[in-house]
């Protein structure tokens, strides 16, 4: 590929132009008023005006993106992740348009975009699934007789959902009734599907997933897990590699779960494959991202692999660079999602930042789309900057982390830096026995 088009903004646009300006493959940025103003406009080959700053009327307007890709004469698109990287209708539409999307197939992501339709694919696979229903629930009564069978806590989630869009953890009947219509709605105004099923509730688990990569030519790899459980509200804040307090045997069998799923799917380019682990290690197949996944740099401070220049090789019709027993991993990592948000409510902070101290040190890597005297707006995610630590080990990994966060520095709007601090500090994450429900149970800021 000579020329790519980003269909996407900010930090993940960085991200990708900093390989193809290595690899020598030109740029296309496209940018809303909103973000004139952001340093990927300047650092791609050409940027262009995609639309007004409202996500419809920029990052979401296919038929705006094709335009500029066609008159750019792009010979791909990556879409970075958002917006329009999980969509299936986009990547039809590049491929109708002669365009290659660097991703995966279309048929692939409408299949794992699915969630109903995951699920089934993983029990042909052989894959373990959370115990659920495998077609829509139809009605409020079906969903409460599912819910006996299944046994209570159970989650009542959105087929098409995403983003921890669509999900309502439910306790008893009640709350079924409760959310069952709510649930409905907001999967048909979000998704355009207001197909719904019923899983297990898995208490105290862990949030594992799996990095894989795929090619035309068959080949699947794995690059090892990733621990992604400290959560809020179902979204991810910091993620580490590889997982802590997990056997190398639960280890090593559910990277091989992830390269089956791949295989049953005809997988290609890059995917996560996501699994919830109870206490026992039991690890059942959550869903499948068809991206790249914001959490991308600790696999490859681990591994020493570009994984967007691997979406290059493989989009191009290239088999893998290397095989799987060429794939090691040394070290550990550890990486921090820095929001503009209030360190308590986690509700978002936009505004002007005044202050921006985040340098680059030996152990740290620093993704972001942001600066000083650049404005935060509220049209899109809060998230301002990724920060990457890396160390020999986990315990050093940590203590670096520490150090750096504690002389980072944001001013003009709030951050979550306060709430990453506190939460690097606790017993339950040095000992690495945290779960999904870390969050919550940590006392609140006060600061």
């Amino acid at each position: 590929m000579q020329k790519i088009l980003i269909a996407n903004r900010g930090e993940i646009a960085e991200r990708i132009i900093r390989t193809c300006q290595r690899l020598g493959v030109e740029t296309v940025a496209i940018y809303s008023d909103a973000d004139k103003d952001l340093p990927y406009v300047q650092q791609a080959t050409v940027a262009r005006h995609v639309g007004e700053a409202p996500p419809q009327k920029s990052y979401l307007n296919v038929e705006r993106i094709l335009e500029i890709a066609k008159e750019e004469n792009v010979d791909g698109v990556h879409p970075g992740y958002g917006f329009l990287s999980e969509n299936g209708e986009f990547a039809q539409a590049l491929q109708e348009a002669g365009l290659t999307f660097i991703g995966p197939s279309v048929d692939v992501i409408k299949l794992m975009g699915d969630k109903l339709s995951s699920r089934r694919a993983m029990i042909k696979a052989g894959v373990p699934i959370v115990p659920g229903s495998e077609q829509p629930v139809e009605s409020l009564e079906e969903a409460l007789v599912l819910a006996e069978k299944i046994g209570f806590p159970v989650m009542l989630k959105a087929s098409g959902g995403g983003g921890g869009i669509g999900m309502h953890r439910c306790e008893n009947k009640q709350d079924i009734e409760n959310t069952f219509e709510q649930t409905k709605k907001r999967a048909k105004a979000y998704f355009k599907n207001e197909d719904m099923f019923i899983e297990k509730y898995v208490g105290n688990a862990k949030h594992i997933e799996v990095q894989i990569f795929g090619d035309a030519h068959g080949n699947v790899v794995h690059m090892f897990e990733r621990n992604c459980s400290v959560q809020r509200r179902n979204q991810k804040v910091i993620e580490e590699a590889q997982s802590p307090a997990m056997s190398q045997e639960t280890g090593i069998k559910i990277c091989e779960a992830a390269v089956l799923a791949a295989k049953e799917v005809g997988y290609k380019n890059a995917g996560t494959v996501e699994f919830i682990m109870d206490e026992e290690e039991n690890f059942y197949f959550l869903e499948m991202n068809t991206r790249l996944q914001v959490e991308h740099p600790i696999t490859e401070c681990i591994t020493g692999l570009d994984l967007v220049e691997w979406q290059l090789h493989v989009a191009a019709g290239e088999e893998l660079p290397v095989k799987q027993e060429e794939i090691t991993s040394t070290g550990h990592a550890i990486e921090f999602r820095l929001y503009a948000e209030d360190p308590v409510k986690f509700f978002p902070s936009p505004g002007l930042i005044t202050k921006w101290h985040l340098p680059m040190e030996e152990g740290v890597r620093v993704d972001s789309g942001y600066g000083p005297d650049l404005k935060v707006t509220p049209f899109y995610d809060p998230m301002i900057a990724k920060i990457i630590v890396s160390g020999e080990t986990r315990e050093a990994t940590i203590e670096r982390a520490k150090e750096y966060l504690r002389a980072a520095s944001i001013e003009g709007i709030k951050t979550n830096l306060p709430f990453l601090i506190r939460a690097l500090e606790t017993d339950d994450f040095v000992s690495g026995h945290y779960h999904t429900g870390f969050i919550q149970s940590m006392n609140p800021i006060t600061t």
